[in-house]
């Protein structure tokens, strides 16, 4: 490829300070191919993929093994992910690998005797746990795409686990806090990770998981879902009350989809289709504001934010009621991003005068942990992949497959466990992604490629629960519309807005003095995130 190329995993709301951003993050080149990941551990393992032959995909599989291992506080084979797929063929695929509820799963399954949520039962423990995802997928992108032998891509994520590595200053801090809570949720004590204090470059080793990925890496998917590793889940649920069962670990299947597809100016944007919201509500706060000129109007100045506040308030509140697991709502998606629909949304939308939440309503239709991890890879034939992967919550529900030594996700509190009531980002959901036995949990995440004259231009995917989706909007517009370049466009400083809490969010110097106090004029409320 001759052009150089940039990929990037933007930065979640609140991620870090300015000063860590000033000193740790750097833009980075390349010719031909790229690897971007959460560590450079896995980063290095996706990039020697690629010196082997491997495509972006084989990079892709290789570089989310890794991550399962090195950066497990979101990094995972006990969760789920989207893939978007860009091939240098031209043809797009987007591949749904996302956790499932389980068999004995109901919709009052978090609700007490009150009628009210029992607090935490959503978000911590074994009955947290979604069907995991995330190994089928990786199977199924393989069997469909790759070039290298399946054992090529898993052997290097076990030979981090066995050999051991040096933990990173992030991942010791956030291993040393989570002290009391794997004595607390854990059936069976977790002594490996049990530490008076974990250091900055404290080797860790994870012998339980090398073997649980020696027998994924001889077995294929079987070597998850069946054999000692489905024992092992089963047995914990068991003992911690969670309602997996062998059934449910052996009737899941990843799926492939329909990507999401539309335009922004005559920049082709492809992103994840249901169970994600990500590419509909993306797709719509880009139509949104496309009518306006916010490139005159300035990077976040007070007109720009109090026009993507508004958007993005109508969009969320659509996604509370619209969006579902196709396979069990009838998602509107053509509705969704029709530009007249959109236009209409936008009628009410006034330059002098705020929306409240309270009188935003979903639009009539006729006819995530904070702890996400993102990875981008292109290689030199010009394939682009774009993944973005999850726990949910930071380590998930800190419940440890004992024998097995991987975290298993909390992302049952990603459906509405009560229509109405906030999850744990806040978010407010609907009848659409209620629960139900099978049923995909809807997400945030938004793996997301863009095109400019048939040509790759972008790679985006950011961590941040539910501002994952007002961060890639928002980085999408910082290069399109106020020409940054790609790392500009990443460390920028962002606001998010979601319909409730009615409250726009900004990061520490995103907003100046002067344009947040015209946006407190207009009717905005205003909360800076330390």
């Amino acid at each position: 490829m001759k052009r150089i190329l940039i990929l990037l995993s933007a930065i979640c709301i609140g991620g870090c300070t300015s000063e860590t951003k000033k000193e740790k993050i750097t833009g980075l080149l390349a010719e031909s191919a790229m690897v971007v990941s959460a560590h450079p551990l896995a980063s290095k393992v996706g990039v020697d993929i690629l010196k082997k032959g491997g495509n972006a995909v084989d990079a892709a599989i290789a570089t989310q093994f890794a991550l399962a291992v090195v950066y497990p506080v979101a990094g995972n084979i006990g969760g789920g992910g989207f893939m978007l797929l860009r091939l240098a063929s031209d043809s797009i695929a987007a591949l749904d690998y996302r956790e499932k509820a389980p068999a004995a799963a109901t919709p009052t399954m978090y609700i007490g005797e009150t009628g009210e949520l029992v607090e935490g039962l959503s978000t911590e423990g074994h009955l947290a746990s979604g069907i995991p995802g995330t190994v089928a997928g990786l199977a199924e992108a393989h069997a469909k795409y790759s070039k290298l032998p399946w054992k090529d891509l898993v052997q290097p994520a076990i030979d981090l686990a066995r050999n051991g590595f040096p933990l990173t200053k992030k991942e010791a801090s956030g291993l040393h806090e989570l002290q009391k809570d794997l004595v607390r949720l854990n059936t069976v004590s977790p002594d490996f990770l049990l530490k008076e204090e974990w250091k900055e470059g404290d080797l860790i080793y994870w012998l339980d998981l090398a073997n649980t990925l020696e027998r994924i890496r001889d077995n294929g998917k079987a070597g998850f879902y069946e054999g000692k590793t489905a024992d092992d889940l089963v047995a914990e649920m068991t003992r911690g009350k969670g309602i997996i069962t062998h059934d449910d670990l052996k009737n899941y299947e990843a799926v492939w989809r329909k990507p999401i597809t539309g335009f922004y100016k005559g920049y082709k944007i492809i992103s994840m289709p249901p169970p994600s919201s990500g590419g509909i509500a993306l797709m719509q706060l880009l139509k949104s504001v496309e009518p306006f000129p916010i490139a005159e109007w300035g990077w976040n100045t007070a007109k720009t934010t109090h026009l993507m506040t508004e958007a993005e308030r109508r969009v969320y509140a659509d996604r509370a009621a619209h969006l579902g697991d196709p396979d069990f709502f009838d998602v509107p998606v053509d509705m969704l991003m029709d530009s007249v629909y959109t236009a209409n949304r936008m009628k009410s939308f006034d330059m002098n005068m705020a929306t409240p939440s309270t009188s935003i309503k979903e639009g009539s239709l006729t006819g995530e942990s904070d702890q996400t991890t993102h990875l981008s890879v292109v290689d030199k034939e010009g394939n682009a992949v774009s993944v973005t992967t999850t726990l949910n919550g930071g380590y998930g529900s800190t419940v440890i497959v004992d024998g097995s030594g991987f975290f298993m996700n909390n992302e049952m509190d990603d459906f509405s466990a009560k229509p109405g009531t906030p999850n744990m980002y806040g978010v407010i959901g609907g009848e659409a992604n209620k629960i139900l036995p099978h049923k995909r949990m809807l997400s945030s995440m938004t793996p997301t490629i863009v095109e400019q004259d048939g040509k790759l231009l972008m790679v985006v995917g950011t961590p941040g629960g539910s501002t994952i989706i007002t961060s890639v909007f928002q980085t999408i517009l910082n290069v399109l519309e106020h020409n940054m370049t790609m790392q500009e466009a990443v460390t920028a400083k962002r606001v998010h807005s979601q319909w409730f809490p009615d409250m726009v969010f900004n990061e520490i110097n995103a907003i100046t003095k002067e344009d947040s106090l015209s946006l407190v004029k207009l009717g905005h409320r205003c909360r800076t995130l330390h």
